[in-house]
């Protein structure tokens, strides 16, 4: 069995974390967050009180965090992971980042003699409870047997995309998808139910027919047609709009580096930035449903008393 170093046990991590452990494997965890904390203590995972003490004779450094620049800080410093690693150490980031940042990550790593492969995940929170999630790949080629080893008990599939960065690349680019397809579910439904279609007979013509997805199948917007939508909890957040906003935004920021037009993209950033600015950033990225009617009103949300909401960080 295997020592984990994890940092950042959120609402990924911890359950990641708590799979790990039921396979027998050991694992210290850090995150800022006492409840964070609390919760993987539940799943069995030894709490460490800095990043230095949870990587103390780790096998595998793994990051799960929400920002490129969270990543850097766990990284850089003499209490950070590039201080305290060894080179017998693999080091992972599942984060989802911006290009840069995972390429400085690699490069800096490189540098230092240490190895490094980013390992971005999908499949949102029911799979990381799951143990089903879909790890992609980016590093150096002698590097992915052993990641994939560290990563199978938390994953249904891994697949190598490429070498340094290119996992990121394609879960900035699967991740665009993913919210287009997400409008497409939210315009859809409402399309439907105003023109009198029945939403759970229109949902299963859908799930047969062209217009079918994973958005569709797991986060379609109107309540009491699958189980997996936040729409039935009144769109408590299974992926947040404001980080949804923010992967949308890494893409269209590889978008303008490369001169790729992604006007799509540029919409689905105009829905969630509609929801922040209402100070629903932290509600689920399916409430963008909310914005398809004159006045909001959709089956499944209910707006709470006013000031019991701060606004999220765009």
């Amino acid at each position: 069995m295997s020592t984990y170093a994890w940092i950042g046990l959120g609402n990924m991590g911890g359950p990641m974390t708590a799979n790990l452990v039921a396979a027998g494997h050991q694992v210290r965890g850090y995150d800022l967050d006492a409840e964070a904390c609390a919760a993987a203590a539940g799943g069995g995972v030894q709490i460490a009180g800095s990043v230095a003490e949870a990587m103390e004779h780790a096998d595998v450094v793994f990051t799960m965090l929400p920002k490129g620049a969270h990543v850097r800080s766990v990284y850089e410093g003499e209490a950070g992971i590039w201080a305290n690693a060894t080179k017998d150490m693999l080091l992972l980031d599942s984060s989802t980042v911006d290009i840069e940042t995972s390429r400085y990550i690699h490069a800096g790593s490189t540098e230092r003699g240490l190895h490094f492969v980013d390992a971005p995940v999908s499949g949102g929170i029911s799979g990381a409870a799951a143990g089903t999630l879909a790890f992609m790949l980016g590093g150096a080629p002698e590097l992915m047997e052993r990641a994939a080893g560290f990563i199978a008990p938390m994953s249904g599939k891994t697949i190598v995309a490429g070498g340094p960065s290119m996992g990121i690349a394609a879960k900035i680019c699967n991740n665009m998808m993913l919210f287009i397809d997400l409008m497409a579910s939210a315009e859809g439904s409402q399309l439907a139910e105003a023109l009198g279609l029945d939403p759970e007979v229109f949902w299963q013509i859908a799930s047969v027919s062209s217009g079918r997805s994973w958005a569709q199948q797991t986060w379609y917007p109107v309540p009491g047609i699958i189980d997996t939508a936040a729409a039935n909890n009144n769109f408590e957040a299974t992926f947040r709009t404001d980080l949804a906003r923010k992967d949308v935004g890494l893409a269209l920021d590889a978008g303008e580096s490369t001169g790729v037009r992604l006007p799509a993209a540029t919409l689905a950033r105009e829905h969630f930035d509609e929801l922040i600015e209402q100070g629903l950033g932290d509600k689920d990225c399916s409430l963008i449903v909310k914005n398809l009617l004159p006045d909001g009103a959709v089956r499944g949300w209910s707006p709470e008393p006013a000031n019991a909401n701060q606004p999220a960080e765009g």
